[in-house]
Protein backbone atom coordinates (compact mmCIF):
# COMPACT_ATOMS: atom_id res chain seq x y z
CA UNK A 1 0.00 0.00 0.00
CA UNK A 2 1.58 3.40 -0.63
CA UNK A 3 0.41 5.87 1.76
CA UNK A 4 0.02 9.24 -0.58
CA UNK A 5 0.31 12.07 2.13
CA UNK A 6 -0.72 15.62 0.56
CA UNK A 7 -0.73 19.11 2.15
CA UNK A 8 -4.25 20.28 3.93
CA UNK A 9 -5.21 16.38 3.12
CA UNK A 10 -7.53 14.72 6.31
CA UNK A 11 -8.54 11.76 6.16
CA UNK A 12 -11.31 10.27 8.08
CA UNK A 13 -12.89 6.62 8.76
CA UNK A 14 -16.36 5.93 8.90
CA UNK A 15 -18.02 2.71 9.55
CA UNK A 16 -15.19 1.00 7.57
CA UNK A 17 -14.86 3.81 4.93
CA UNK A 18 -12.28 5.95 4.54
CA UNK A 19 -13.57 9.59 3.47
CA UNK A 20 -10.86 12.70 2.40
CA UNK A 21 -11.23 16.11 2.83
CA UNK A 22 -9.09 19.55 1.67
CA UNK A 23 -9.25 21.84 4.58
CA UNK A 24 -6.87 24.35 4.74
CA UNK A 25 -7.31 27.73 7.00
CA UNK A 26 -9.04 30.38 5.23
CA UNK A 27 -10.93 28.38 2.68
CA UNK A 28 -14.03 26.18 2.60
CA UNK A 29 -13.79 22.37 3.41
CA UNK A 30 -14.02 20.82 0.08
CA UNK A 31 -14.74 16.69 -0.43
CA UNK A 32 -12.79 14.96 -2.34
CA UNK A 33 -13.70 12.03 -4.10
CA UNK A 34 -12.32 8.53 -4.58
CA UNK A 35 -8.76 7.19 -3.34
CA UNK A 36 -5.30 9.58 -3.24
CA UNK A 37 -3.42 8.81 -6.21
CA UNK A 38 -6.75 8.58 -8.41
CA UNK A 39 -7.23 10.88 -11.37
CA UNK A 40 -10.23 11.96 -9.85
CA UNK A 41 -9.04 12.75 -6.50
CA UNK A 42 -6.13 14.27 -7.75
CA UNK A 43 -7.84 16.77 -9.93
CA UNK A 44 -10.12 17.75 -7.14
CA UNK A 45 -7.27 18.29 -4.80
CA UNK A 46 -5.45 20.42 -7.99
CA UNK A 47 -8.20 22.13 -7.56
CA UNK A 48 -8.77 22.95 -4.15
CA UNK A 49 -5.23 23.50 -3.93
CA UNK A 50 -5.26 26.59 -6.65
CA UNK A 51 -8.26 28.65 -4.58
CA UNK A 52 -7.90 32.08 -3.22
CA UNK A 53 -8.62 33.32 0.57
CA UNK A 54 -11.96 35.50 0.35
CA UNK A 55 -10.91 39.16 1.10
CA UNK A 56 -11.70 39.61 4.34
CA UNK A 57 -15.39 40.17 4.93
CA UNK A 58 -16.03 39.22 1.41
CA UNK A 59 -18.92 36.29 1.06
CA UNK A 60 -17.65 34.30 4.06
CA UNK A 61 -18.32 36.86 6.90
CA UNK A 62 -19.28 39.96 7.48
CA UNK A 63 -16.56 43.11 7.62
CA UNK A 64 -15.40 43.67 11.11
CA UNK A 65 -16.80 40.33 12.62
CA UNK A 66 -14.99 37.57 14.53
CA UNK A 67 -15.11 35.50 11.45
CA UNK A 68 -13.90 38.05 9.09
CA UNK A 69 -10.94 38.50 11.68
CA UNK A 70 -10.20 34.81 12.14
CA UNK A 71 -9.85 34.66 8.14
CA UNK A 72 -7.70 37.70 8.35
CA UNK A 73 -5.73 35.74 10.97
CA UNK A 74 -5.41 32.43 9.01
CA UNK A 75 -3.85 34.37 5.81
CA UNK A 76 -0.99 35.89 8.60
CA UNK A 77 2.77 35.39 8.41
CA UNK A 78 1.98 34.35 12.09
CA UNK A 79 -0.79 31.53 11.87
CA UNK A 80 1.61 30.42 8.86
CA UNK A 81 4.58 29.50 10.79
CA UNK A 82 2.38 27.36 13.52
CA UNK A 83 3.11 23.61 13.48
CA UNK A 84 0.48 21.42 11.18
CA UNK A 85 -0.68 20.39 14.74
CA UNK A 86 -1.00 23.76 16.35
CA UNK A 87 -2.93 24.98 13.08
CA UNK A 88 -5.33 22.08 13.15
CA UNK A 89 -6.19 22.85 16.79
CA UNK A 90 -6.21 26.22 17.32
CA UNK A 91 -8.89 25.70 14.04
CA UNK A 92 -10.58 22.98 15.57
CA UNK A 93 -11.07 25.17 18.95
CA UNK A 94 -11.99 28.40 16.63
CA UNK A 95 -14.15 27.34 14.07
CA UNK A 96 -16.60 25.64 16.79
CA UNK A 97 -16.24 29.28 18.83
CA UNK A 98 -17.72 31.24 15.52
CA UNK A 99 -20.59 28.98 14.84
CA UNK A 100 -22.20 31.10 17.92
CA UNK A 101 -20.34 33.99 17.53
CA UNK A 102 -18.94 34.23 14.24
CA UNK A 103 -21.41 37.64 13.16
CA UNK A 104 -20.89 39.23 16.17
CA UNK A 105 -18.48 42.84 16.13
CA UNK A 106 -14.95 42.22 16.76
CA UNK A 107 -14.95 46.29 18.45
CA UNK A 108 -17.69 45.33 20.67
CA UNK A 109 -15.80 42.54 22.65
CA UNK A 110 -15.30 42.62 26.11
CA UNK A 111 -13.36 40.85 28.81
CA UNK A 112 -16.83 40.16 30.31
CA UNK A 113 -18.11 38.90 27.33
CA UNK A 114 -15.07 36.36 27.28
CA UNK A 115 -15.50 35.53 31.06
CA UNK A 116 -19.38 34.56 30.52
CA UNK A 117 -17.97 32.51 27.21
CA UNK A 118 -15.23 30.91 29.93
CA UNK A 119 -18.34 30.28 32.22
CA UNK A 120 -20.77 28.83 29.87
CA UNK A 121 -17.63 26.01 29.28
CA UNK A 122 -16.79 25.61 33.34
CA UNK A 123 -17.43 21.78 32.74
CA UNK A 124 -14.42 21.05 30.65
CA UNK A 125 -12.20 23.80 32.03
CA UNK A 126 -9.14 22.49 29.86
CA UNK A 127 -10.91 23.14 26.32
CA UNK A 128 -12.35 26.24 27.84
CA UNK A 129 -8.38 27.23 28.76
CA UNK A 130 -7.56 26.24 25.42
CA UNK A 131 -10.30 28.07 23.41
CA UNK A 132 -8.88 31.07 25.71
CA UNK A 133 -5.16 30.65 24.47
CA UNK A 134 -6.70 31.19 20.71
CA UNK A 135 -8.59 34.25 21.29
CA UNK A 136 -5.67 35.69 23.03
CA UNK A 137 -3.59 34.70 19.73
CA UNK A 138 -6.75 36.05 17.57
CA UNK A 139 -6.81 39.12 19.50
CA UNK A 140 -3.51 39.95 19.31
CA UNK A 141 -3.77 39.60 16.14
CA UNK A 142 -6.67 42.10 15.72
CA UNK A 143 -4.68 44.87 17.74
CA UNK A 144 -1.74 44.15 15.72
CA UNK A 145 -3.54 44.78 12.35
CA UNK A 146 -5.71 47.58 13.54
CA UNK A 147 -9.24 46.46 14.17
CA UNK A 148 -9.02 46.97 18.43
CA UNK A 149 -6.86 49.30 20.63
CA UNK A 150 -6.45 46.51 23.17
CA UNK A 151 -6.44 43.14 24.07
CA UNK A 152 -9.27 42.24 25.99
CA UNK A 153 -8.64 38.28 26.27
CA UNK A 154 -4.66 39.27 27.71
CA UNK A 155 -5.52 39.57 31.18
CA UNK A 156 -8.87 37.38 31.43
CA UNK A 157 -7.54 34.52 33.92
CA UNK A 158 -7.56 30.79 33.01
CA UNK A 159 -9.64 28.45 34.67
CA UNK A 160 -8.45 26.71 37.95
CA UNK A 161 -9.27 22.95 38.11
CA UNK A 162 -7.18 20.01 39.67
CA UNK A 163 -5.87 18.30 36.66
CA UNK A 164 -5.76 14.68 36.41
CA UNK A 165 -1.97 13.40 35.22
CA UNK A 166 -1.67 10.70 32.78
CA UNK A 167 -1.02 7.75 34.77
CA UNK A 168 2.35 6.16 34.00
CA UNK A 169 2.65 2.74 33.51
CA UNK A 170 4.21 0.24 36.01
CA UNK A 171 6.95 -2.71 35.35
CA UNK A 172 3.58 -4.80 36.20
CA UNK A 173 1.48 -3.51 33.72
CA UNK A 174 4.26 -3.53 30.94
CA UNK A 175 4.91 -7.20 31.81
CA UNK A 176 1.08 -8.27 31.76
CA UNK A 177 0.43 -6.52 28.54
CA UNK A 178 3.81 -8.08 26.95
CA UNK A 179 2.58 -11.49 28.23
CA UNK A 180 -0.69 -10.76 26.90
CA UNK A 181 0.95 -9.73 23.72
CA UNK A 182 3.55 -11.59 22.40
CA UNK A 183 6.29 -10.71 19.65
CA UNK A 184 4.49 -10.45 16.66
CA UNK A 185 1.68 -8.94 17.27
CA UNK A 186 0.40 -5.21 16.68
CA UNK A 187 -0.08 -4.59 20.19
CA UNK A 188 3.11 -5.23 21.20
CA UNK A 189 4.85 -3.74 18.49
CA UNK A 190 2.70 -0.61 19.36
CA UNK A 191 4.22 -0.94 22.87
CA UNK A 192 7.73 -1.18 22.27
CA UNK A 193 7.48 1.81 19.76
CA UNK A 194 6.00 3.70 22.51
CA UNK A 195 8.14 2.69 25.36
CA UNK A 196 11.75 2.89 23.25
CA UNK A 197 10.73 5.68 21.73
CA UNK A 198 9.36 8.29 24.43
CA UNK A 199 7.35 9.41 21.66
CA UNK A 200 3.94 10.53 21.91
CA UNK A 201 1.28 8.63 19.45
CA UNK A 202 1.09 11.24 17.14
CA UNK A 203 4.26 10.56 15.84
CA UNK A 204 4.59 7.07 16.66
CA UNK A 205 1.86 6.10 14.37
CA UNK A 206 3.47 8.16 11.36
CA UNK A 207 6.80 5.95 11.90
CA UNK A 208 7.90 3.64 9.15
CA UNK A 209 11.18 1.22 8.18
CA UNK A 210 11.98 4.77 5.52
CA UNK A 211 12.89 6.70 8.95
CA UNK A 212 15.43 3.78 10.49
CA UNK A 213 18.81 4.91 9.23
CA UNK A 214 22.10 4.20 10.73
CA UNK A 215 20.83 2.35 13.98
CA UNK A 216 18.14 4.46 14.68
CA UNK A 217 14.63 6.45 14.28
CA UNK A 218 14.81 9.60 13.04
CA UNK A 219 11.60 11.76 14.14
CA UNK A 220 10.68 15.04 13.67
CA UNK A 221 8.26 15.63 16.54
CA UNK A 222 4.79 17.19 14.95
CA UNK A 223 3.97 19.06 18.25
CA UNK A 224 7.25 20.82 18.45
CA UNK A 225 9.09 20.46 15.03
CA UNK A 226 11.99 18.86 17.30
CA UNK A 227 14.26 16.51 15.15
CA UNK A 228 15.35 13.46 16.87
CA UNK A 229 17.53 10.61 16.07
CA UNK A 230 17.00 7.82 18.84
CA UNK A 231 18.88 4.39 19.03
CA UNK A 232 17.33 1.44 18.34
CA UNK A 233 16.74 -0.22 21.92
CA UNK A 234 17.93 -4.33 21.39
CA UNK A 235 13.81 -5.01 22.71
CA UNK A 236 12.15 -2.95 19.78
CA UNK A 237 14.43 -4.40 17.19
CA UNK A 238 13.35 -7.73 18.10
CA UNK A 239 9.28 -6.57 18.19
CA UNK A 240 10.21 -5.08 14.22
CA UNK A 241 11.55 -8.17 13.36
CA UNK A 242 9.48 -10.12 14.71
CA UNK A 243 6.02 -7.88 12.71
CA UNK A 244 5.37 -8.69 9.29
CA UNK A 245 5.01 -5.15 7.49
CA UNK A 246 5.46 -4.26 3.79
CA UNK A 247 3.76 -0.56 4.98
CA UNK A 248 5.00 2.80 5.05
CA UNK A 249 4.03 2.77 8.48
CA UNK A 250 5.01 0.29 11.24
CA UNK A 251 1.62 0.54 12.72
CA UNK A 252 -1.61 0.22 10.27
CA UNK A 253 -5.56 -0.67 10.89
CA UNK A 254 -6.58 -4.73 10.22
CA UNK A 255 -7.38 -3.04 7.05
CA UNK A 256 -4.15 -2.22 6.14
CA UNK A 257 -5.38 1.61 6.22
CA UNK A 258 -3.14 4.25 7.87
CA UNK A 259 -3.66 4.73 12.22
CA UNK A 260 -5.46 8.12 12.81
CA UNK A 261 -4.38 9.55 16.30
CA UNK A 262 -8.07 9.07 17.86
CA UNK A 263 -8.35 5.47 15.61
CA UNK A 264 -4.66 4.28 17.66
CA UNK A 265 -5.61 5.69 21.05
CA UNK A 266 -9.03 3.76 20.91
CA UNK A 267 -7.23 0.37 19.50
CA UNK A 268 -4.55 0.69 21.95
CA UNK A 269 -6.61 1.46 24.93
CA UNK A 270 -8.97 -1.67 24.28
CA UNK A 271 -5.57 -4.15 24.04
CA UNK A 272 -4.77 -2.97 27.51
CA UNK A 273 -8.01 -3.78 28.37
CA UNK A 274 -8.38 -6.82 26.49
CA UNK A 275 -4.74 -7.37 29.14
CA UNK A 276 -6.40 -7.23 32.03
CA UNK A 277 -5.21 -3.85 32.73
CA UNK A 278 -6.71 -1.16 34.51
CA UNK A 279 -8.62 1.98 32.76
CA UNK A 280 -6.83 4.92 32.92
CA UNK A 281 -3.59 3.31 31.09
CA UNK A 282 -2.95 5.15 28.32
CA UNK A 283 0.11 5.51 24.87
CA UNK A 284 0.65 8.75 26.47
CA UNK A 285 1.21 6.88 29.77
CA UNK A 286 4.14 4.73 28.09
CA UNK A 287 5.57 8.17 27.27
CA UNK A 288 5.93 9.10 30.63
CA UNK A 289 7.16 5.44 32.06
CA UNK A 290 10.02 5.74 28.93
CA UNK A 291 11.08 8.71 30.94
CA UNK A 292 10.78 6.95 34.18
CA UNK A 293 13.05 3.90 32.95
CA UNK A 294 15.66 6.18 31.76
CA UNK A 295 15.79 8.50 35.21
CA UNK A 296 15.99 4.64 37.28
CA UNK A 297 18.82 3.97 34.69
CA UNK A 298 20.46 7.08 36.29
CA UNK A 299 20.18 9.22 33.10
CA UNK A 300 20.82 13.00 33.35
CA UNK A 301 17.56 15.25 32.55
CA UNK A 302 19.31 16.40 29.42
CA UNK A 303 20.06 12.70 28.21
CA UNK A 304 16.15 12.12 29.00
CA UNK A 305 15.65 15.43 26.92
CA UNK A 306 17.13 14.00 23.65
CA UNK A 307 14.89 10.75 23.76
CA UNK A 308 11.79 12.46 24.58
CA UNK A 309 12.37 15.95 23.07
CA UNK A 310 10.94 17.61 26.22
CA UNK A 311 11.87 21.92 25.65
CA UNK A 312 12.73 22.30 28.94
CA UNK A 313 14.31 20.26 31.69
CA UNK A 314 11.22 21.38 33.92
CA UNK A 315 9.27 19.06 31.26
CA UNK A 316 11.68 16.57 32.13
CA UNK A 317 11.40 16.68 35.94
CA UNK A 318 7.76 16.85 35.73
CA UNK A 319 7.81 13.63 34.07
CA UNK A 320 10.35 11.24 36.02
CA UNK A 321 8.87 12.99 39.25
CA UNK A 322 7.58 9.10 40.38
CA UNK A 323 11.21 7.51 39.76
CA UNK A 324 12.95 10.87 42.05
CA UNK A 325 10.57 10.57 45.12
CA UNK A 326 11.25 6.48 44.77
CA UNK A 327 15.11 6.90 44.22
CA UNK A 328 15.13 9.83 47.81
CA UNK A 329 13.03 7.99 49.75
CA UNK A 330 15.26 4.50 48.95
CA UNK A 331 18.15 6.49 49.99
CA UNK A 332 16.65 7.98 52.95
CA UNK A 333 15.62 4.90 54.80
CA UNK A 334 19.07 3.43 53.94
CA UNK A 335 20.53 6.51 55.60
CA UNK A 336 18.26 5.96 59.04
CA UNK A 337 20.45 2.62 59.11
CA UNK A 338 19.36 0.40 61.90
CA UNK A 339 16.60 1.79 64.77
CA UNK A 340 19.18 2.50 68.14
CA UNK A 341 18.88 -0.19 70.78
CA UNK A 342 16.58 0.64 73.86
CA UNK A 343 18.50 0.66 76.95
CA UNK A 344 16.82 -2.53 79.83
Amino acid sequence: MTDLRLRYVHRVVKKGRPYHYFRRPGLPSVTLPGLPGSREFMVAYQSALDQKPPPVGAGLAPAGSMSALAASWYGSHRFAALTPVSQRTYCRLLESFLKSHGDKPVAALEARHLLGILDARSGTPAQANALLNVLRLLLQHAFDRGWRKDNPARFVKRLRYTKKPYATWTEADIAAFEERWPLGTRARLALSLLLYTGQRRGDVIRMGPQHVRSGSVEVVQSKTGTRLAIPLHAALRAAMAAHEGGHLAFLVTQAGEPFTATGFYNWFVDCAAKAGLSKGLSPHGLRKAAARRLAEAGCTPHQIAAITGHLTLAEVERYTKEANQRDLARAAVTRLGRPPRRET
